[in-house]
């Protein structure tokens, strides 16, 4: 991220479970004052609905929200500076077509123009058990640029609800995003000696 200016990124939100991430990942760069601008598919947007009972405009701090299917926003083109995407959570399918460069909708086209641009881009993807096809598509995705990070739970910070899980996978999204921490939010690995 460049000091010089507020960072943006874009949010895509797909059909995948694992909506809980969002709220704590969204506090966490509302905190540093990154500008977020959202695309969910229409599989996301139920999803998002049946697991928090939200519509993905009421997601703060999400200032900007495009049509999954207006291949003339902004984010289409590599003319529009963001600094970077993350796709949270990502389902399977649009990990295939990020990976195979398949531009079904806006979300996977500014996946392909943030690989195309050399920008980051975060796929948290969320299936298990993993068949070789999922394995091929996270290779590629990864050889073409992408960073693979499925929501993992870690235990080490001593979790006590399922938004201390939320928030420390969302810390971890920020440290690959550049994107500064209060550390107060955030506990992390320390090794005695």
């Amino acid at each position: 991220m460049t000091a010089d200016k507020r960072p943006r990124i874009i949010l895509g939100i797909t059909g995948a479970t694992g909506m809980l991430y969002l709220p704590p990942f969204l506090r966490l760069l509302a905190a540093q004052q990154v500008e977020v601008h959202g695309i969910v598919s229409e599989a996301g947007r139920k999803v998002l609905q049946f697991e928090l009972g939200v519509q993905p405009e009421h997601l703060a701090p999400v200032s900007r929200w495009f049509s999954h299917d207006d291949f003339f926003a902004p984010p289409a083109s590599g003319s529009s500076l963001y600094d970077a995407m993350v796709v949270l959570p990502c389902s399977m399918g649009s990990l295939a077509a990020i990976a195979r460069g398949y531009c079904a909708n806006l979300l996977h086209r500014c996946a392909d123009v943030t690989l195309k641009e050399r920008r980051p881009l975060l796929l948290a993807v969320r299936e298990t058990p993993l068949n070789r096809t999922h394995l091929s598509n996270m290779l590629a995705a990864h050889d073409a640029g992408a960073t693979i990070c499925p929501p993992m739970p870690s235990f080490y910070h001593s979790p006590q609800t399922l938004e201390d899980l939320a928030r420390h996978f969302g810390a971890r999204l920020c440290d690959l995003l550049g994107v500064s921490v209060d550390e107060t939010e955030v506990k992390r690995w320390a090794q005695e000696g």
